[in-house]
């Protein structure tokens, strides 16, 4: 024993500077990756008696806001478009939370016919709807049209969102105080809507695609908070940060394979699930937030957001091209 303390000892002293970096190289990646999971929700509010819809919840940060608001004791709506994969993942946070009340309803935001019957169902079977979280979402994927014909990335980030929340306005208007939560992204500071060329028909590149889609988020917020003083309904976005999620599965596979080798290791670096979720989950409950609406949020605190963000007259044109395209009236 006296040997091996001694050896340990000789190999210490001999390798200290290797040793004295090795751990500081530790440390700084272990504060980097707590720097990195952002902020966190410290809201202890129940939602008893409340209702919640989440699209997109049956994966990723959706699924854990959903998780979230069943151990509140909320009744959770699970929107989504994979059937099996919600009923397992209602199963999996039925179980997690104790809460029972968690059901699934089909919604496909690539078709406006879906998004009308989810609507239709929702109206006619619940009595009220406190929370709306427009999560889902598709991510630099090819140049793809949805049921309707519109480009894909925006017909699913923002015009089916656009009309589930203008279908469950009244319902949402009658649970009062309710709220609005859009899951936007920092990619929005980049963006800019085409709006002779919405589509990108002319002009296809799944980043700026992706792009646009995001600011739009932002914009829809901007827009359905000002049309919506007075009647108690609060509406926030929010940049849930970079996640490890499945939204990158259109993305990550068509790198080459040492760009891939390369971002492997900082995988690990980036937000978990549960992580990306704080925030949405803040906009959600937060008691701070009852009488805020229309800003954008990221590490669960407000954030400005991009400057063609903060343009009121495009916010409008993009509210009144949207209704056309969705057919509001």
């Amino acid at each position: 024993m006296q040997n091996y303390a001694e050896a340990i000892r000789d190999f210490v002293e001999t390798h200290s500077t290797g040793l004295t970096v090795a751990f500081l190289a530790g440390a700084g990646v272990l504060v980097l990756r707590r720097w990195l999971a952002g902020g966190e929700c410290r809201s202890k509010v129940r939602l008893d008696g409340k209702t919640v819809l989440i699209t997109g919840a049956n994966t990723g940060i959706g699924k854990e806001t959903a998780l979230d608001m069943a151990h509140r004791g909320a009744r959770v709506i699970l929107a989504c478009r994979d059937m099996t994969r919600a009923r397992l993942a209602a199963d999996e946070i039925r179980q997690k939370s104790g809460n029972g009340n968690v059901v699934v309803k089909k919604l496909d935001l690539a078709s406006l016919q879906s998004v009308r019957d989810l609507a239709k169902d929702v109206q006619e079977n619940e009595k009220r709807l406190d929370i709306l979280i427009n999560n889902a979402g598709i991510m630099m994927c090819p140049k793809w049209k949805t049921d309707d014909g519109f480009e894909m990335q925006f017909g699913v980030n923002h015009l089916g969102h656009f009309l589930l929340t203008n279908c469950l306005l009244d319902l949402l208007k009658k649970s009062a105080p309710s709220r609005i939560v859009i899951v936007s992204s920092l990619a929005h500071e980049k963006g800019h809507i085409q709006f002779d060329d919405i589509n990108l028909d002319k002009d296809y590149n799944r980043e700026k695609s992706y792009r646009q889609s995001k600011l739009a988020n932002v914009l829809f917020c901007r827009e359905l908070a000002e049309r919506l003083q007075g009647t108690g309904v609060t509406v926030y976005s929010l940049h849930p940060g970079v996640i490890r999620t499945e939204l990158g599965r259109h993305f990550f596979p068509t790198l080459a394979l040492w760009k891939r080798m390369i971002l492997m290791p900082f995988m690990m670096l980036i937000k978990s699930p549960w992580e990306g979720a704080q925030t949405t989950i803040y906009c959600a409950v937060d008691e701070s937030l009852a009488n805020v609406s229309g800003l954008y949020y990221s590490d669960c605190a407000p954030k400005t957001a991009a400057p063609q963000a903060q343009d009121d007259d495009a916010a409008k044109k993009l509210w009144d091209l949207s209704a056309s395209m969705v057919g509001l009236a």
